[in-house]
């Protein structure tokens, strides 16, 4: 079992951050990761549609013999991650905004929030939103188009660079200090957000929190890998491959079109 792949599923190539982060903490282990961008963005879609998509692609990667899965999709995880942990016996690791850390550090007392509207609406969140931010003012800006337009390979346009800085301005009035990213789609805007964004702004996002907590697991389910060579990844697409492979071009990597 501990030479099976990690198996990572995601709403289009958002969750590639977190693949990347897991390869770099975990080189011996093999990955296989899922990209659903054919019905990319979760976030608009309801709760029951989340789910239903959250559990074929669990049972794809299942059926691929994965020994862990990791939900790289905040939407996914705060909307199905209780029930698959429930119906299904592998161990999952899920992502969710980081409100904690920000909440914390900050000293403006002003944070804010750039997610999907699946995530801003879930009970998952605003679960961890009222333990950590009751002396805070908190700016919550659902992340309209800005999905689709990465997985149009719209990420450097002036239409991108325009509608952030829409949903960035009244963060900067609010003063903010710390920035939560949301979505793991929204790890490639980092260049741009430090360009629109104060100097004093500091940006958050889960990805290399989850690369450990996936180490964790996998130590704390003797799941590891014990063969002493480099772990392989594969990738699976149902949408364009041409976005996942533009992110992915530095990279050794297999990538297949998937009818899914």
């Amino acid at each position: 079992m501990s030479s099976k792949p990690i198996g990572i599923f995601d709403s289009g190539v958002g969750g590639l951050s977190i693949w990347k982060e897991i390869q770099d903490l975990l080189p011996l282990e093999s990955t296989l990761y899922l990209s659903d961008s054919k019905h990319a963005p979760y976030g608009p879609k309801g709760q029951k549609a989340i789910l239903k998509l959250s559990i074929k692609n669990t049972e794809y990667l299942i059926d691929q013999g994965c020994k862990l899965i990791v939900v790289a999709c905040n939407t996914a995880t705060t909307n199905a991650i209780d029930y698959l942990r429930t119906n299904y016996s592998v161990p999952f690791i899920g992502i969710e905004p980081a409100i904690k850390p920000a909440a914390l550090k900050s000293k403006t007392k002003s944070v804010g929030i750039l997610a999907t509207k699946g995530t801003l609406s879930s009970h998952l969140f605003h679960k961890t939103s009222r333990i950590y931010s009751n002396d805070l003012v908190v700016i919550e800006q659902v992340g309209d188009g800005i999905v689709e337009l990465i997985e149009q390979g719209e990420l450097n346009s002036k239409k991108m660079r325009n509608l952030l800085s829409t949903y960035l301005n009244p963060m900067i009035k609010a003063e903010i200090d710390y920035l939560v990213l949301g979505c793991t789609h929204y790890h490639f805007l980092m260049p741009i957000l430090k360009e629109l964004l104060p100097s004093n702004v500091n940006i958050i996002d889960s990805a290399k929190a989850v690369a450990r907590q996936t180490k964790s697991v996998l130590k704390l389910n003797k799941l590891s890998n014990n063969v002493r060579e480099k772990g392989s990844s594969q990738f699976y697409t149902n949408g364009t491959q041409t976005v996942i492979a533009d992110l992915l071009k530095f990279e050794n990597v297999m990538l297949e079109k998937l009818d899914f």
